[in-house]
Parts: structure tokens; C-alpha cells; sequence
């Protein structure tokens, strides 16, 4: 006696496509409802810093229709650099649940070490500019092991060397107290000077949009030798041509005036390899892992005292480069490099851009786009004659915003189950 058998249409779906309310996420169409879907969850991911930067678009070009010139955007890419590279190493703590309060501080005795050793001393500008930027890797090794080993809050730690390092940065400027960086040095000609030629920055664009397609193309082929679901072709054609029209209006655009600066460039090419390194390798996944459960890290096997370490001392590293620029731009070090609002912006750039203050959440793109916020609405706020306390206080505004909408977020998050 046979019994016939009714074949379940699922059986043929990938792996992670069985479950029928996921089956349906193919293409176009199915991308669509996925996004939908996860918003509704609370994964809000950047849309509300893009928002932010529209709104602020509007709202300025409102005022004075020259907020969007070329020229004043190529302005804003560039005042963004030294603080959006600081904000990167931000990111890498608030992952994990940490803070540093110090960067500001760090970026300024890092670039007075660089400036007393180039000028001053009349050493080669590479051993100094690598002096200054380990000089901040060796004060988040610091941090780090006072941290691990003592048990000592970061928050205390990066607070008391706010303080300590105002003060070695005015024993390494000494009695001077100020050092002048000679304009025709490669670093500052390299900040202030150095732009793409035209012709090159469309094919970069180009050579992005090839290398996003054919990288995507690789994981489409693993995930499908694996048996998992992988977008559709149509659906990688589309955001290929969104990227290359985007980029290559914004390029245009930007060429208009002086083009893409080579630090903006660098800024955005740190960006883009922080966060394949947090994505694609498994120091960061251990990142957001201790950043979420740093118990349930320990116990999975992950060595949490090393991932805290090179964290902290990853952050140095980007206030010292981050301090860097801003010695590059100003071709100057004075005693308060590093002072007025540098953690503020930085900090708070890290956290409007999308970054959890509650750990384990977070993108280096948050560093980009929350630069961008801030320093957009500083350019703005000068272009229509604003006293800078006005500044401040939006600041202080945009930030609790920032924060409340994470909140926020995070309960929607937990009440739909994705933690």
C-alpha cells in the first residue's frame, strides 16, 4: 500500500526563509516590506540623522541660499574631518557601553608632541606625525589596563586624563606656548590644499559603485552555496544606480567649487574601514558582543579584557590623528588645541549619528553623518549671524534629542523582540 505525499512549497525556499512571514522578502517589493518591517521593530538605523541633515538643508537654504553652494559644502566636508576622525574612535567605546572624556585633551597633546618634535627638534615629518599618533595609542593602553586590571569606571579614568594631559600638554609646549606649522609641510598642504583632479573623482565613483557590486556579488554566491536567501539581482542593480547617480551628482556638485578634499577623503576612507572591520571580522563582532552582555561574552569564550584594551587604545589613536588635523588645518599648536568644544562635538557627533549610549549598537557611520549635523549647523548658524551660544544650546538640543529617539527605539526594540 503507497501513500502519496503533498510536497510543502517551503521545502524549497532557503534555509532562512522557511519561517512563511519571511518568505516573502524577495526583491524589490520584499526589501521594502523587510525595511518597514524593522523600523516598525525600532531599527531605525540612520534615518533620523538623514532626516536631521534635510531638515537642516531646508532650514538654512531658507536663510541664505548660499548654505548650499558648492563652495560652502566643500567648507563643511573639511571642518568635519578632524572631529568626524575623533568621533570614530567615540564610536568604538559607547559599542561598548565605555566613554572617553578625554579625546579633546589626547588630540592636543598628541599634536603638540608632533609640532615640538617637527619644528622644534627639525625631525623628519613622518617620525613625528607617527610620535603623535602613538603617543595616543599608549594613553588608550593606558586607559585600557587601569581599566581591566583596576576596575577603575572608564568614566573616572578618561576625566582624570582630561585633566592630566591639559597640563603635559602645556609642559611640552612650554613657555612658547604656541608652535607655528610651516604652511609649504606636506601635512598642511595636504588639509588645506589638496583636492582630487576632476577626472579622477568620477572614476572613483565609478571604482566604488564596481567594487560594492562586485563584493556583493561574492556574498550573494556564498550565501546561496550555503543555502541562505541572498538579494536579487534586480535589487543590487537598483542600489548600484541609486550610488552611482548620487555620488556622481554629489561629486559634480562639489567639483563646482574646489572638489573633494584629500582629507575628506581620508576621513571617509577610515569610516568605510572601521566598519567593514566591526562587520566582517571577528574582533568586531566581539565588539558588539561584550558591548550587549559583557558576562555572556566571558562565558562564550571571548577574551573581554583584550577586546576592552584595543578598544581604548583604538580611540587613542583617532584623537591623536584627529588632533593631527586639526594642526594641519591651523598650521598651528597652542594650549588650547584640543580645548573649547572638541569632546563635545565629538561625543556628541558619535551619538546623534545613531550610536547606542547604552552599548552594543553603533556604526562608524554614525561618526560621519553626526559630524556632518553638527558642523552643518554650526556653518549655518554663522552664515546668518548667530552668537555662537545660540550654537550651544541647538547642540544641547539636537543631542537629547538624539538620545530620547534612541530611547525610544530601544524600547520598540524590546517590546518586538529584537533586543
Amino acid at each position: 500500500m503507497s501513500t502519496d505525499t503533498v510536497d510543502d512549497p517551503t521545502d524549497a525556499l532557503p534555509s532562512d526563509r522557511q519561517d512563511e512571514r519571511l518568505a516573502q522578502e524577495e526583491g524589490l517589493a520584499g526589501a521594502f516590506q523587510a525595511f518597514r518591517r524593522r523600523v516598525a521593530g525600532g531599527d531605525l538605523g540612520m534615518i533620523p540623522v538623514v532626516l536631521g541633515l534635510v531638515a537642516i538643508a531646508v532650514v538654512f537654504y531658507a536663510q541664505d541660499v548660499t548654505f548650499l553652494s558648492s563652495s560652502n559644502l566643500v567648507n563643511i566636508t573639511l571642518a568635519a574631518v578632524p572631529y568626524g576622525i575623533i568621533s570614530i574612535g567615540i564610536v568604538l567605546v559607547l559599542i561598548l557601553g565605555e566613554i572617553d572624556l578625554s579625546v579633546g585633551s589626547v588630540s592636543g597633546v598628541a599634536a603638540s608632541i608632533t609640532a615640538v618634535l617637527f619644528v622644534n627638534q627639525d625631525q623628519p615629518l613622518v617620525v613625528a606625525i607617527l610620535a603623535g599618533a602613538l603617543t595616543g595609542t599608549a594613553i588608550g593602553l593606558l586607559y585600557g589596563l587601569v581599566f581591566t586590571k583596576i576596575g577603575v569606571p572608564s568614566f573616572v579614568i578618561t576625566l582624570a586624563g582630561l585633566l592630566a594631559f591639559i597640563g603635559l600638554q602645556y609642559v611640552v609646549l612650554g613657555d612658547e606656548g604656541t608652535i607655528n606649522i610651516p604652511r609649504t609641510s606636506a601635512l598642511a598642504r595636504f588639509s588645506r590644499e589638496g583636492f582630487l583632479n576632476e577626472t579622477v573623482s568620477y572614476v572613483l565613483v565609478v571604482v566604488i559603485v564596481g567594487a560594492y557590486v562586485a563584493v556583493n556579488l561574492v556574498g550573494m554566491r556564498r550565501r546561496r552555496a550555503a543555502g541562505l536567501s541572498a538579494p536579487t539581482p534586480s535589487l543590487l542593480a537598483f542600489k548600484a544606480a541609486a550610488m552611482l547617480v548620487g555620488f556622481g551628482y554629489l561629486t559634480f556638485y562639489l567639483n563646482i567649487g574646489k572638489g573633494l578634499g584629500y582629507a575628506f577623503l581620508l576621513f571617509v576612507g577610515l569610516v568605510v574601514v572601521m566598519d567593514l572591520v566591526l562587520r566582517k571580522t571577528r574582533w568586531g563582532r566581539h565588539l558588539f558582543a561584550v558591548g550587549g552582555n559583557v558576562e555572556a561574552a566571558r562565558r562564550s569564550g571571548i577574551k573581554v579584557t583584550r577586546v576592552y584594551i584595543t578598544a581604548f587604545m583604538l580611540t587613542g589613536t583617532f584623537a591623536a590623528v584627529g588632533g593631527l588635523m586639526f594642526m594641519a588645518k591651523l598650521t598651528a599648536v597652542s594650549q588650547s588645541s584640543g580645548s573649547n568644544d572638541v569632546n563635545l562635538t565629538a561625543i556628541a557627533a558619535a551619538v546623534i549619528g545613531g550610536t547606542s549610549l547604552f552599548g552594543g549598537r553603533g556604526s562608524t557611520y554614525s561618526a560621519l553623518l553626526g559630524t556632518l549635523v553638527l558642523v552643518s549647523i554650526t556653518s549655518g548658524l554663522n552664515r546668518i549671524d548667530v552668537d555662537s551660544s545660540v550654537r550651544y544650546i541647538v547642540t544641547g538640543g539636537v543631542l537629547l534629542l538624539a538620545v530620547s529617539i534612541d530611547s525610544v527605539a530601544r524600547r520598540a526594540r524590546s517590546s518586538s523582540g529584537r533586543g
